[in-house]
């Protein structure tokens, strides 16, 4: 399996190291797109530069439109972009192709391969939410990158992990990086409100 990791200017880009950290772990192959807005966020968030993923596999810039996932003939099993901005989303959803990201996700969705958006903003404008129905219409998925509390995270990589996690579950890849709800005996304080509370 190779799985392409995109990386745009949207704070988050510790979800984007973590995924590629854990698709490495499963020796998935991965490659990596990222934008210069993305390089400094990982820079001032994660202390990392784009340097740094070049452990991962291939790392091509946004504006390399020459590289070679923005071709059909390219093969790759899905894409991840991981944050994935309000932009880079609009673009996507009305097919536009004006860099590495944005074709690479066109080609994914041409080609019928797994597309996945860990979109990275709070509150949504209509045109937001407009524009992640075309995209869950034309086949990707979007997944907003919203940690979930129940396996009771201690630590922020715990909250990390929760999102990485979903995106694994979207690639089918086995992980354990976080429990699963009803995976253990929850007491009563563990439970969800009923619908009449």
């Amino acid at each position: 399996m190779k799985v392409i990791v995109a990386m745009t200017g949207a704070t988050g880009t510790t979800y984007g190291y973590r995924l590629l950290q854990s698709l490495k772990e499963r020796g998935v192959e991965t490659a990596t797109i990222i934008s210069d807005y993305a390089a400094r966020i990982l820079q001032m968030e994660d202390s990392k530069s784009p340097e740094d993923l070049a452990e991962f596999g291939e790392v091509y810039r946004s504006s390399d439109l020459m590289a070679p996932t923005a071709s059909g003939s390219c093969k790759f099993d899905a894409m991840v972009i991981v944050p994935c901005t309000m932009k880079t989303l609009a673009e996507i959803a009305n097919g536009l192709s004006s860099n590495l990201i944005s074709r690479t996700a066109d080609v994914a969705l041409k080609e019928r391969r797994k597309l996945i958006l860990v979109t990275r903003e709070t509150p949504l404008s209509l045109v937001h939410i407009k524009n992640m129905l075309k995209v869950t219409m034309a086949g990707g998925v979007v997944l907003p990158a919203s940690p979930g509390f129940y396996h009771r995270p201690k630590t922020i990589e715990g909250l990390v992990d929760y999102v990485v996690g979903k995106v694994l579950d979207q690639l089918g890849i086995e992980h354990d990086l976080f429990k699963r709800w009803g995976s253990e005996t929850q007491d009563v304080t563990d439970q969800p409100p009923s619908s009449d509370q």
